[in-house]
């Protein structure tokens, strides 16, 4: 399939520059075999049934952008793309705290080895380049110094005033109540529709939740370059899942109940836990998987996502899960129907 089959028009109005008032105020737009409807977020409880298990990534957003200086002079932004363990480990031989980082660097000139930036006063080394990134060591671990001179990095297509401005309303809304283990530079957008009275409503009707972790990467926002997806190659993102993830999905499977998946970068990591035996095993690891019209699902049954941007891996991600002409149909339709997209926007709930 070419780039261009994943193209549609969407009216610039439609991008969510805001979060609505509560989390679970977003419209749903229910795709399943026999057509559309068009939901509330709250009428997911309607479909959910006894015995399915929700599955929702409880990364944690970090303060992943740092506005700083080269040592030379000129501007440099930051931007964090995941956190890279080298050689910092305690004497006895303990992982601590990594102060490497891979990152985008915006400058004027491409910077070397052995160069610092400067963020109030406090140096970050550059060791070496890969690829688009930076190999940047810290000062002192990275999520400590992010914490102390980072701001929250909100996806470039909301734009208030001009520019890229964060609120403190973002720093509780861009993050899903039950995130818990930093590491992502971007959220998982399903679970922000998600309240704790909601998930205990589900849980009241005999749903099952469970977590895993995929730390998105900054990477989730970069283009596809090449006009034959299949040549497209994915950025690395780290993942984890529990051997009690495992056991919720095998119970809920032998109960007769479905894997339902609450975002794109769920789906990624149990069908990238699940690549070597076609089923999910506990464990982490980096996953560069790109799923595409084609690809075989071995774990989830159904799924909660946002609406994703034009010509993205997104985007061919679910139109792998519910098929090419029904997904690119009902974007059409939210479209029409002036649904809001991307980060902030509304849900899909879709059957396959």
């Amino acid at each position: 399939m070419f780039l261009s089959d994943f193209d549609y028009d969407l009216p610039e109005n439609l991008v969510a520059q805001q979060p609505l008032p509560n989390r679970t105020d977003s419209r749903l737009l229910h795709l399943t075999p026999n057509g559309l409807r068009h939901e509330q977020f709250p009428d997911l409880l309607n479909y959910l049934r006894p015995g399915d298990l929700l599955v929702l990534n409880d990364t944690q957003v970090v303060k992943a952008r740092l506005h700083g200086e080269k040592d030379s002079g000129g501007l440099a932004e930051v931007l964090l793309e995941r956190v890279v363990v080298l050689d910092d480990k305690a004497e006895d031989g303990a992982i601590i705290s990594s102060c490497h980082a891979l990152c985008q660097v915006r400058v004027s000139k491409a910077l070397r080895p052995g160069r610092f930036l400067n963020f109030d006063g406090q140096k970050v080394e550059c060791v070496s380049r890969d690829g688009e990134f930076y190999l940047l060591k810290f000062p002192w671990p990275v999520f400590e110094f992010l914490e102390s001179y980072g701001e929250l990095p909100l996806p470039p297509y909301i734009e208030r005033d001009g520019g890229l401005t964060t609120s403190e309303f973002d720093e509780s809304r861009y993050q899903t109540v039950f995130a818990a283990n930093p590491g992502a530079v971007a959220a998982p957008t399903a679970g922000l529709h998600f309240s704790p009275e909601l998930l205990l409503a589900a849980k009241e009707l005999g749903v099952a939740v469970t977590y895993v972790t995929l730390h998105v990467g900054a990477g989730t926002f970069q283009p596809v370059r090449v006009n034959d997806v299949s040549e497209h190659q994915m950025h690395r993102e780290y993942y984890e899942v529990s051997a009690d993830s495992v056991a919720a999905i095998e119970r809920a499977r032998n109960g007769g109940g479905r894997v339902v998946a609450v975002g794109t970068t769920v789906i990624r990591t149990l069908e990238s836990a699940a690549q070597l035996t076609g089923r999910v095993t506990a464990g982490g690891g980096e996953t560069r998987l790109f799923i595409q019209p084609g690809f075989e699902f071995k774990v989830v049954d159904a799924l909660v996502t946002n609406f994703h941007l034009p010509k993205s891996t997104l985007l061919m991600l679910v139109c792998a899960f519910a098929g090419f002409d029904s997904m690119i149909g009902a974007y059409k339709v939210a479209v029409a129907q002036g649904y809001r997209f991307f980060s902030y926007g509304d849900a899909m709930f879709i059957e396959r």
